[in-house]
């Protein structure tokens, strides 16, 4: 049996574990990482289908705002 893993799934997992550790003992480097890996997680996710949700999601929201 063979499990395959997206990019944007692994960074998403990246991301979040990062995220969960105290911001008190972080650098400059460690914080311009996360910010790396969020950026290049969101330009994976925007091609897809989720991507496009999200997109619309948000357009209503800003829409509602209005």
């Amino acid at each position: 049996m063979q499990y395959t893993i997206s990019a944007s799934v692994f960074l998403a997992i990246v991301i979040i574990a990062r995220l969960r550790r105290t911001t008190h003992a972080r650098s400059r480097v460690d914080e311009a990482f996360t910010v790396f890996t969020a950026v290049v997680f969101g330009v994976l996710i925007a091609a897809t289908a989720w991507g496009h949700a999200i997109l619309q999601f948000v357009g209503v929201a800003v829409d509602a705002t209005r």
